[in-house]
């Protein structure tokens, strides 16, 4: 493992996306301990992609107009309905001090959703990981596979910052009525841009 591939890692990691849109969006609506259960959805939901990379499978989104215009257009459609949710919420942002087991399921759900519906972090995985994998590795696979693993620890960290930061902030916004309705008009609107991005995505 590199100095390069952790930098380089960090960078992808803490740029903007889906996966840091809904980690914000949870830790200012519902608190700390759910932004920390969106973190690990969205992490797991990267778990598909790398497996797919490893095996080969992205090589399928890459070269195959079909399946990748198919995956793109569900990711798209989820990222719609995320936005149409949060538009019509009007419900009064409270800190749930304990998670039900319903509630951690469907924040870790809606996480992994997000990420597995993104055809680009497959061919991301499948453009990034080789690059730091010589090509007579002997051991090339366990060596992605602890790579992967890096890259995965390091978005939790990421994220659950993200989220821990949004929360610290929260009390802030909860008193504040107005600006709880720009919040969350401002999140669905970011989630139609994300979508609108995925949509006009090429492979």
């Amino acid at each position: 493992m590199t100095l390069e591939f952790l930098i380089t890692s960090f960078i992808v990691v803490v740029s903007p996306g889906t996966g840091v849109l809904y980690t914000l969006a949870i830790g200012l609506s519902r608190g700390g301990r759910a932004s920390v259960v969106a973190a690990f959805g969205c992490t797991l939901g990267i778990l598909p992609h790398i497996a797919a990379a490893i095996m080969g499978l992205a090589a399928l989104l890459h070269t195959s107009a079909l399946a990748f215009e198919m995956f793109k257009y569900a990711g798209c459609a989820y990222l719609l309905y995320m936005a149409w949710v949060t538009w019509r919420d009007h419900s009064p942002i409270k800190v749930e001090k304990q998670l039900d087991g319903r509630s951690v399921a469907q924040i870790a759900g809606k996480g992994i959703l997000l990420n597995i519906l993104n055809p680009k972090l497959s061919i991301f995985f499948l453009a990034f990981l080789p690059l730091f994998v010589n090509a007579d590795e002997p051991q090339a696979v366990t060596l992605m596979l602890e790579l992967s693993a890096v890259f995965m620890l390091m978005t939790f960290v990421v994220f659950v910052g993200y989220g821990l930061f949004a929360a610290s902030i929260r009390d802030h916004v909860t008193t504040r009525p107005r600006v709880v309705t720009w919040m969350r008009r401002t999140f669905a609107g970011a989630f139609v841009l994300l979508g609108a991005r995925l949509a006009l995505a090429e492979r």
